[in-house]
């Protein structure tokens, strides 16, 4: 109705505008405005009732959802709840049976503490029982002990030291006696077995006596051509010696000049130079200068060469050229008299006949045992010992790890890590002892003779010492009388130990003690 009148209201100008325009179109219109009008009021009602119907029914149908809701959050509320109430419920059960086992175990541990408590006052009163027989023993011991004082006239103390000489004794006697067993069967087996091994590989080799001196004798066929060589106030002679480092000696030697050098590479390159020079017949210092530099030259290439050759005589493949060079100066070099290339061949040929005996790689041994001394050869003076040096200097040059090992530990100045490096060792000493090998000096030999005598002579017992076969012998002479067998068994083993320990000598060294009993008598 409000709105009606508020149309009515709108539309009041517009009459009256229609009214001045005119009375029948004013009429016809304000007819026409209210039927509309009335049909519109008549719609909108319509529309307000389907509204409120359709409200009320969405109202309906929201409250029925609501109240489902509320159902179902109830339900899960109780169930929630009754779900709660069970889990109380088993955990008063768990408690009470807890509080039940408690009740128990309570009651378990007060019966064993009483029976705790019981055992200990019996292992109480038995200690007790213990300690006074204890006193009762002691006493009744220390009045045995001062019976057998009594009787034997000796106290405690010194009974007891008696005791424990003669345990030691009888101790060291079983001792030695096991160790000759052990010592004897090790003999019957290993030791045969090295024995034939050693010896088949000495037999095999066969190498030629070397002894050099720090001398070197050069022929001549007048004793006019020493004028010539020495040259006027000299001069020929000091050039030949700046040149080549090496003293030339001219004295009433008859055809002979000696040239003496500790280098036996420079007394080789002297030799040479001299010789080409008293062959040609021209002698002054320019030409000595010129032929001593060709000579110098000459003997570089026969040391490479004699490398090459050496390394291909025993199947020594790639070989580095500086190690090949060093090989080839070992044919100037000696170590006690012994030339150093011919012992390090025959080396090399030992250790590969040693190493195929026993199994092992042939070609290594062979190439450890050439190369084993080279660090005697170097171009520089080092400060390390020769195998030593010799190790590093085949590691630089990419040899392999055997090698390198058995160079440096055959003097056991490293750890030995292959078995390679023992058989080198053995068989450098082999090479070294054989007799003939090496050049001993008298006064050092004759020392060494008389150490091993007097060592023997040291000993309580001995008469007599005699060292035979070149000091690889010694026989020991006892008398009966203050030495017994089981302790001549003990003497030899103990002066072999003192050799081994306190000396240096090739080879090994037999230590034979003999005793013997004579009775004698002479019929008259």
């Amino acid at each position: 109705m409000e709105l009606l009148i508020t149309q009515v209201m709108l539309l009041v100008p517009t009459i009256g505008y229609l009214l001045a325009g005119g009375g029948a179109l004013i009429a016809g219109v304000v007819v026409t405005y209210f039927v509309c009008t009335a049909s519109v009021k008549r719609k909108g009602n319509n529309i307000i009732k389907d509204a409120e119907q359709e409200a009320e029914m969405i109202k309906q149908r929201k409250m029925l959802q609501a109240k489902e809701k509320f159902l179902q959050l109830k339900a899960d509320h109780e169930k929630m709840i009754n779900d709660k109430d069970n889990r109380i419920a088993q955990r008063e059960s768990v408690i009470k049976q807890s509080e039940f086992s408690y009740t128990q175990k309570q009651e378990s541990l007060k019966r064993e503490l009483s029976e705790t408590e019981a055992i200990r006052s019996n292992l109480t009163h038995q200690l007790d029982l213990i300690e006074k027989r204890k006193e009762e023993l002691d006493k009744s011991h220390k009045l045995q002990v001062e019976q057998l004082e009594t009787i034997s006239g000796l106290s405690a103390e010194e009974a007891t030291s008696q005791l424990v000489e003669s345990l030691k004794e009888e101790a060291k006697t079983e001792a030695m006696s096991s160790i000759n067993d052990i010592l004897d069967e090790a003999k019957m087996t290993a030791n045969k077995e090295a024995k034939k091994v050693v010896i088949e590989t000495i037999q095999r080799v066969a190498t030629e006596n070397a002894i050099e001196n720090a001398v070197t004798v050069f022929h001549i066929d007048s004793d006019e051509m020493k004028g010539r060589i020495i040259g006027r106030e000299g001069r020929n002679i000091r050039a030949l010696e700046s040149a080549t480092g090496v003293e030339v000696i001219v004295d009433d030697t008859p055809e002979a000049i000696i040239l003496s050098a500790f280098d036996p590479v420079r007394r080789e390159i002297a030799r040479l130079a001299l010789h080409q020079l008293v062959t040609d017949g021209r002698i002054h210092p320019a030409r000595i200068e010129e032929v001593v530099a060709k000579t110098k030259k000459q003997i570089e290439e026969e040391i490479i060469e004699t490398g090459k050759r050496t390394a291909i005589d025993l199947g020594i493949h790639g070989l580095h050229p500086e190690l090949t060079r060093m090989v080839g100066r070992m044919k100037y070099r000696s170590s006690y008299g012994q030339n150093l290339l011919q012992h390090s061949r025959e080396v090399a040929n030992l250790c590969a006949i040693m190493a195929s005996e026993m199994g092992l790689n042939a070609k290594i041994a062979r190439r450890a045992g050439l190369l084993h001394d080279i660090g005697k050869v170097p171009d520089d003076e080092p400060e390390l010992p020769h195998a030593v040096y010799g190790m590093k200097l085949a590691e630089k040059f990419n040899e392999k790890p055997e090698v390198c090992n058995a160079i440096g530990a055959h003097h056991d100045e490293t750890e030995m890590t292959s078995l390679i490096s023992p058989i080198v060792q053995v068989c450098d000493a082999i090479s070294g002892a054989r007799p003939g090998a090496r050049r001993e000096v008298v006064e050092s030999y004759i020392k060494r003779l008389k150490d091993l005598e007097s060592m023997a002579l040291s000993y309580p017992g001995v008469m007599k010492s005699y060292a035979i076969q070149a000091g690889r012998e010694l026989r020991v002479i006892v008398g009966s009388e203050k030495v017994s067998d089981k302790d001549a068994d003990k003497l030899s083993y103990d002066i072999a130990k003192k050799i081994q320990d306190e000396m240096t000598y090739p080879g090994q060294v037999k230590i034979t003690v003999i005793r013997e009993t004579r009775s004698v008598n002479y019929a008259k």
